[in-house]
């Protein structure tokens, strides 16, 4: 492409980025979202929390997820740590909190192709497919050299560019990162009981082993373990895999069947020092990395799209001006690190293998299970509310 200019500048180009550009679009902005299109199948799912489906109504992009979405009505946590103190199973109700579900799963492939399918009729929105090479902000602007040639000229960069994020390292924001002893299997699985919409999470010695409803008798895995018994495992036959997995879950969604790809991802956390600076901000995984726990990841980056959308306003002035900025900043530290802190501390305790650490896990699901105001207030908090 020839050098062109625009206001925003959106890299990237997963859920956080395109539901970024949606969001600015619909409030007037004409944003450029710089990204291929399109993601592979890689049997992941993201559980979209109620605070999520809500702000994707807001934008106009839920009808196009709704036909692959499955409701999360019941949530269970099982203590499977094999410790001397075990707590009781808690299960949280969505009734309680007078809402029909939680929120809503759906396949992470599908999420992205309904974002694009929905940014594709916004005329606001202008798309260049292709790969930012470097990142250059200086006082007026930022420039983006493209990997196909040419330059984009914009006044605010957004950068949804993943862990990795050139935006952020060219915006020159210090990060906290850090791994952890394990990998996440993710797989689609089918099964002879039906799962009642509801998402059991057990808690293992070697983090958490999640089933999550999808529509029908079909439910998507996520089970953190060492990263040698995660190789072990997706190189199993698919029916000693599914037979695995069934067993790991004490058959209860009885027999299990493999019904989609498998995947595997090393897992880690990053956390960063500002959200903003140098005309860049950061949205998604290049402003929070951590375990796939309590379902707070891609919920986290949508609230960083809204806060965003809310600092912008309606167009007009610049995009890319400290005060908008530093409002930016200021609106998701406490909400971002909070959620960082206790996803961390929990996966942690399961690795810890202490049984004093067990007793006080297993004395706060106890308390959570019974006292009815702790119960609502966590399952608020898990909500973002």
């Amino acid at each position: 492409m020839t050098d062109k200019t625009t206001d925003i500048a959106i890299i990237g180009g997963g859920a956080a980025g395109l539901a970024a550009a949606i969001a600015l679009a619909r409030a007037g902005w004409a944003p450029t979202l710089v990204a291929p299109s399109g993601q592979r199948p890689d049997g992941r799912t993201v559980a979209l929390m109620h605070g999520s489906v809500s702000f994707l109504k807001e934008i106009g992009a839920w009808d196009a997820l709704a036909p692959v979405a499955s409701p999360l009505v019941r949530l269970a946590i099982i203590d499977d740590t094999g410790g001397l103190f075990r707590a009781p199973p808690v299960t949280f109700d969505a009734s309680e909190l007078d809402l029909d579900a939680f929120g809503e799963n759906v396949e992470s492939a599908q999420l992205v192709a309904g974002l694009e399918q929905v940014a594709a009729t916004l005329p606001a929105i202008r798309r260049v497919h292709d790969l930012v090479a470097a990142v250059e902000p200086d006082a007026e602007g930022v420039s983006l050299r493209l990997a196909g040639g040419g330059v984009l000229r914009c006044r605010l960069a957004v950068g949804a560019d993943g862990r990795t994020s050139k935006v952020r390292e060219a915006a020159g924001i210090a990060t906290r990162d850090w791994r952890y002893d394990q990998s996440a299997v993710t797989a689609i699985l089918a099964h002879d009981r039906p799962h009642k919409d509801t998402s059991t999470e057990f808690h293992t010695r070697t983090g958490p082993f999640t089933l999550v409803p999808m529509a029908g008798r079909r439910s998507s895995l996520v089970w953190l373990t060492t990263p040698r018994e995660a190789e072990r495992l997706v190189a199993l036959p698919p029916e000693a895999f599914a037979r695995t997995v069934e067993r790991q879950a004490h058959s209860m969604l009885g027999a299990m069947r493999l019904d989609g790809p498998r995947g595997c991802v090393p897992m880690g956390g990053l956390s960063v020092e500002s959200f903003a600076a140098a005309r860049c901000a950061l949205v998604g995984e290049a402003a929070h990395v951590f375990p796939p726990i309590g379902a707070q990841g891609l919920n986290l980056g949508l609230r960083d799209v809204a806060a965003l959308g809310d600092c912008l306003g309606s167009p007009g002035g610049d995009p890319g001006s400290a005060d908008r900025l530093a409002a930016y900043d200021r609106s998701r530290r406490a909400d971002v690190r909070s959620r960082t802190f206790v996803v961390d501390a929990m996966n942690r305790s399961l690795l810890a293998g202490w049984l004093p650490v067990d007793a006080l896990r297993g004395a706060g699901l106890i308390a959570v299970s019974s006292i009815k105001p702790l119960r609502r207030a966590v399952m608020k908090q898990g909500l973002g509310a």
